[in-house]
């Protein structure tokens, strides 16, 4: 048969950009086929059938799908079997096969103060979230995240249980050290915060990229970061700062207890997490509640005001923290690490956009570093998941040109993109709300699309906007 990509070598770059499009909505449409098929074997054939104890290993046996795969493809079938609005957006290759995924986990086990009546809200969320190409799995993470804040409970999330907290550390019997673990997320985030500034690729003197793979660079970066506490209990400086637990959230989150914020504004009106649903404070629904516990309260129950109505507005919604490498938090865990911590305040607009300081200085500043990971997240170019530790501060109109050093003239780029800005005719500029909007070159159309789809306006740009919480405002 040869190698595939022979077939391929004749193709014009913009034939080959179709193609790769083309086969990737095949590859959807097929996922979709094989998790219904397998839904179907899970449901009809037994060891007598396949002759094995389960139909996830009987896959894992006569397929090259590893075990852990397919364990995933039977659970999916069997969730969208009961959740036929997931299934047609999976069916439809509009969400990934990880985001219906985390969808149909939530909906078989949602939060114990949710009610049932606000499942369909919350599915539709979730599938908002999780759309289109530009979805990212963090994203949906952040809107499950949000929900979970909405209808929480006592219960503390999986992410942060520090119970469940493993590591084994073994010698092996050719002299070496095996190493796994499973932590929370705010041991994690120290973790990888620690590895960062050592685990980076570093690309040799005249431009060769790095060779090592990513689990290799993890294991140099653990070394040095060992060697570096050893000899001198110094972690070095990273993105002009020396490295350290970050965490972003609201200053109004941070300081209200959202349970006896809660308990109060409901006391009197008999309402509990089984009968009625905990509305978010911070919702612009719900700022002008009361206290009172007339007759109102009652009817306030079926007046459509509460969370369960429309959940499609997550993005908007505050409540819960974010770390920069493992995504949400809960507030109370935020809360938790600002008992001993140093809090950087950030004005913001009605946006949700960092306001400008430093406008007199080229090089951007560290507080400007702070604001820019605040409002962009990190690599602001769409679909790009770089940190913010690893990216670099853009004048978006140069410095050379007459432009300022101000956050209305910077955008944070990775060191790709960083490089694509400077090197093609891709531009960025500030948009209405005060963040990044991308305009493609003429001839390349809107992210994720091609040929067809070609621009035919050029100031039609290609939005991007962080959804994540900014830091304390």
């Amino acid at each position: 048969m040869g190698y595939q990509g022979d077939r391929f070598r004749e193709r014009t770059t913009r034939e080959l950009l179709c193609d790769a499009v083309a086969l990737s909505a095949k590859i959807a449409v097929w996922e979709a086929q094989r998790v219904a098929v397998v839904a179907e074997v899970e449901r009809r054939c037994t060891r007598e059938d396949h002759g094995f104890a389960s139909t996830k290993g009987w896959l894992s046996s006569v397929t090259v799908v590893s075990p852990g795969a397919a364990g995933r493809i039977v659970e999916l079938g069997a969730g969208l079997a009961e959740h036929p609005a997931v299934a047609e957006a999976f069916d439809e290759g509009r969400i990934a096969f990880e985001h219906a995924l985390l969808i149909v986990r939530f909906c078989t086990k949602p939060p114990k103060g949710m009610p049932a009546e606000a499942l369909p809200g919350c599915v539709a969320a979730l599938l908002a979230a999780a759309d289109g190409p530009l979805a990212r799995t963090d994203g949906v993470r952040m809107a499950i995240a949000k929900l979970e804040a909405i209808f929480e409970t006592d219960d503390q999330p999986a992410s942060e249980d520090t119970d469940r907290n493993e590591l084994y550390v073994s010698k092996t019997l050719n002299g070496r050290v095996a190493i796994r673990g499973d932590v929370d997320a705010v041991t994690g985030e120290m973790l990888l915060t620690a590895l960062s500034k050592y685990s980076a690729p570093q690309p040799a003197s005249e431009g060769t990229p790095d060779a090592r793979a990513p689990r290799q660079r993890r294991a140099d970066g653990l070394t040095q970061l060992l060697s570096m506490l050893l000899a001198f209990g110094d972690l070095g400086v990273e993105g002009g700062e020396r490295p350290h637990l970050s965490v972003h959230v609201h200053a109004r989150d941070l300081g209200q207890d959202r349970r006896e914020e809660y308990a109060r504004r409901h006391a009197g009106a008999g309402a509990t997490a089984n009968t009625r649903p905990p509305q978010d404070p911070h919702h612009p629904d719900n700022t002008d509640s009361t206290d009172s516990t007339d007759s109102t309260d009652d009817a306030d129950d079926t007046d459509g005001s509460d969370d369960t109505d429309d959940l499609t507005d997550l993005a908007d919604r505050r409540g819960i923290a974010w770390s920069p490498w493992m995504g949400p938090l809960t507030i109370n865990t935020a809360r938790l690490l600002g008992c001993d911590a140093n809090v950087t305040a950030i004005v913001l607009d009605e946006h949700g956009a960092p306001l400008s300081v430093g406008r007199t200085r080229r090089t951007v500043t560290r507080a400007q570093r702070t604001a820019l990971a605040a409002r962009d997240g990190g690599c602001a170019f769409p679909g790009c998941g770089a940190t913010a530790a690893w990216c670099e501060g853009h004048h978006i109109r140069h410095w050379a040109d007459g432009g300022p050093t101000d956050l209305d003239n910077l955008v944070l780029l990775c060191g790709t993109h960083h490089r694509l800005l400077h090197t093609t005719d891709w531009e960025v500029t500030i948009g209405k709300t005060r963040h990044p909007v991308f305009t493609p070159p003429i001839g390349v159309g809107p992210v994720g699309t091609c040929g067809s789809a070609l621009r035919e306006n050029r100031h039609r740009s290609v939005g991007h906007r962080v959804s994540s919480p900014a830091p304390v405002p």
